[in-house]
């Protein structure tokens, strides 16, 4: 994040963070993922999508928070947003699992993958990684860490409400790591998207969206769009 160039929603956010990108990890994480970039192949997002969920979704106007891991490491899936691929790609096994969860709660899922529609009305899809090796999952989760620990800190500082979707053992551990303040916050827990036999079930059965729309201040948010 460049404090003179990108959105206002961009310079807003780089505000918040201004102490994080005085730390010395932020010139480490920034030289670490160039030179994975320059020598390691490819790396997703592109650079111009990295901070997309920034970009689409004002720190003062984030409501809802969907905590993921790291982007799709495949080609033309990663877009910056947790569990989004840009419309017309197939959807991932998390994002078709999503999609079913959708409906078993009579809502229609968007024709495509892309869940900009949701960042717009201020859900912010946070992955814990924002970049990663192509075909290589989780190879920079450690090193973006730090900055994504500290984004949902800010978050959780704010005095409104809002609501934290943690799906899975490894976004609910944010909890364990005092990072939401459940006594200040809303938080929505369910399986991973992508578990399989019984706890597939029961990410369906969760209600996930409809408990979100109970929980947020303001207008529901429409996931269909």
């Amino acid at each position: 994040m460049d404090p003179h160039t990108g959105s206002d929603a961009l310079r807003q956010w780089f505000d918040v963070l201004a102490e994080e990108r005085a730390e010395p990890y932020w010139a480490q994480l920034q030289h670490f993922v160039e030179q994975e970039r320059a020598h390691e192949g490819e790396v997703y997002p592109e650079e111009s999508a990295v901070y997309a969920a920034f970009d689409l979704t004002p720190f003062a106007k984030v409501r809802v928070v969907i905590l993921g891991q790291d982007p799709y490491p495949n080609p033309g899936q990663a877009m910056g947003l947790s569990f989004s691929v840009p419309s017309g790609v197939p959807l991932p096994v998390s994002l078709r699992n999503i999609h079913i969860a959708m409906r078993a709660e009579n809502i229609e899922p968007p024709e495509h993958g892309d869940l900009s529609g949701w960042a717009a009305q201020g859900v912010l899809l946070l992955n814990a990684g924002l970049t990663v090796r192509k075909n290589g999952a989780g190879r920079h989760l450690r090193i973006w860490r730090p900055f994504t620990d500290a984004v949902i800190r800010r978050l959780n500082d704010r005095t409104e409400p809002m609501v934290f979707v943690l799906w899975g053992a490894k976004a609910q551990r944010a909890l364990h790591r005092g990072l939401v303040d459940p006594e200040r916050h809303h938080v929505v827990t369910a399986p991973h998207p992508a578990s399989r036999g019984a706890s597939q079930r029961a990410f369906r059965e969760a209600r996930t969206f409809g408990r979100v729309n109970d929980l947020i201040t303001g207008d529901p948010i429409n996931w269909s769009g």
